[in-house]
């Protein structure tokens, strides 16, 4: 089913499966590594905490492309940009690390390291195909629903 031309259509990663989590991080670690060049589950723009405790399992924490996003409007720069349909794009060179945009998410998906460096989901979907238990999904949204397939 196609959107029509008028909606704008995007991906955006999605959960749709999280009751399979067994909590290996292998999602945050490939997006330290393929997204931003490192191995550390502090440089990643998904994060697996613990539901709880180990039975009841895990939650993903990641951007939901909030339209408007309060990081956007937090940010005293312009390093973070709406993206068109939900989101943001960050342009590092702008960021002035004060940790605005960290405060201004209402579901605590923007998060910084210890040197004060930003991350944040940006929906490409390197991570799920690492996901060992297919708990991740990206899915064609259009207008913030999710598009049938």
């Amino acid at each position: 089913m196609n959107a029509p031309p008028s909606v704008t259509t995007m991906k955006q990663l999605t959960v749709p499966r999280i009751d399979q989590c067994i909590g290996c991080h292998s999602c945050t670690l490939a997006c330290a590594r393929l997204i931003h060049q490192r191995i550390s589950w502090s440089c990643a723009g998904i994060r697996i905490h613990s539901a709880g405790g180990l039975s009841t399992g895990f939650m993903a924490v990641h951007c939901l492309a909030c339209d408007p996003a309060p990081c956007v409007a937090a940010c005293p720069t312009g390093a973070f940009s709406q993206r068109p349909g939900g989101g943001v794009v960050i342009r590092k060179k702008l960021c002035i690390q004060c940790g605005r945009c960290v405060e201004a998410c209402p579901v605590d998906a923007v998060s910084s390291n210890r040197l004060g460096e930003v991350f944040v989901c940006i929906h490409c979907g390197r991570c799920v195909e690492f996901c060992p238990q297919d708990c991740l999904e990206l899915a064609e949204m259009a207008g913030g629903i999710e598009v049938p397939r």
